[in-house]
């Protein structure tokens, strides 16, 4: 979980490097999603991923589930990006590995934050038509329909390729890895590992390109509890009890019942 990960307390990030290995879920539907247009379209599936070594254990997931190639993006100047670094540094590797690409599939957030924007500025940077939080796929020749739920409204979309998407979590549940998907895992497939220097990037360019974000302070917001101990005969203890949270349980039951409220009339 992020929330076990220790701060970086000079750079303001997370120490990742401290992180098991675990593919980002959202990111789970999305491969689900590339491996279902895999078979019925004997589709060719590239995994891309910028992260700390231990990443290249979720690569090695997607491998063996199905996957066709697996790329780590992995370099100590890239640390610390946020979400516009993210989308730059992802744009130079897909152009540099897959230029003849037809669908990016993403996740459509990530766990750790939940900004859902590195899809969106990928498509950006690769000037591609894209779509959000999408539940269903469906492909006729080189044309891309796509349907989503967006604000209680049902959209449907078409697009042509190539194309980018980011896939939400309603449905195209993920697979269990099968024992024969761990030779592909751990067999003849093997992951690329891209340094910035590989992609073109150097400490000059991501200087004046890079993240836009600055984490001014960091900290942890701890709850204080207290324990409180009334005596006496229950005619007492109740009266005393009201009379000290009297006004706080009043607001409590108030708030419940204008939400209620709320909720009758939708």
């Amino acid at each position: 979980m992020v929330t076990e990960l220790p701060w970086d307390e000079k750079t303001g990030t997370l120490r990742r490097d401290l992180a098991a290995g675990m593919m980002n879920p959202a990111c789970k539907h999305a491969l689900e999603a590339a491996l279902q247009i895999k078979e019925k379209y004997s589709a060719n599936i590239t995994t891309i991923t910028m992260g700390p070594p231990a990443a290249e254990e979720v690569l090695r997931e997607a491998l063996a589930l199905g996957a066709d190639r697996a790329i780590l993006i992995c370099d100590k100047l890239l640390a610390g990006s946020d979400t516009y670094a993210t989308s730059l540094v992802l744009t130079a590797a897909i152009k540099k590995e897959c230029p003849k690409f037809d669908l990016i599939l993403c996740g459509a957030y990530t766990a750790d934050s939940e900004t859902a924007q590195v899809g969106p500025q990928l498509a950006e940077e690769l000037d591609l038509p894209a779509a959000a939080y999408v539940e269903k796929l469906e492909i006729n020749g080189r044309t891309l329909r796509v349907r989503r739920l967006v604000d209680n409204f049902r959209e449907t979309l078409e697009m042509e390729f190539p194309a980018l998407v980011t896939v939400s979590m309603e449905n195209y549940r993920p697979r269990y890895t099968e024992l024969m998907g761990l030779e592909n895992a751990f067999g003849g497939n093997d992951v690329l590992v891209l340094g910035a220097a590989a992609l073109g990037i150097n400490a000059s360019l991501f200087k004046n390109k890079g993240s836009r974000t600055k984490v001014r302070k960091v900290f942890l917001r701890k709850a204080q509890k207290e324990n409180i101990l009334l005596q006496g005969t229950a005619a007492s203890v109740v009266t005393e009890f009201l009379n000290k949270y009297q006004r706080k349980i009043s607001t409590a039951i108030g708030k419940s019942i204008e939400e209620k409220k709320l909720d009758d009339k939708e």
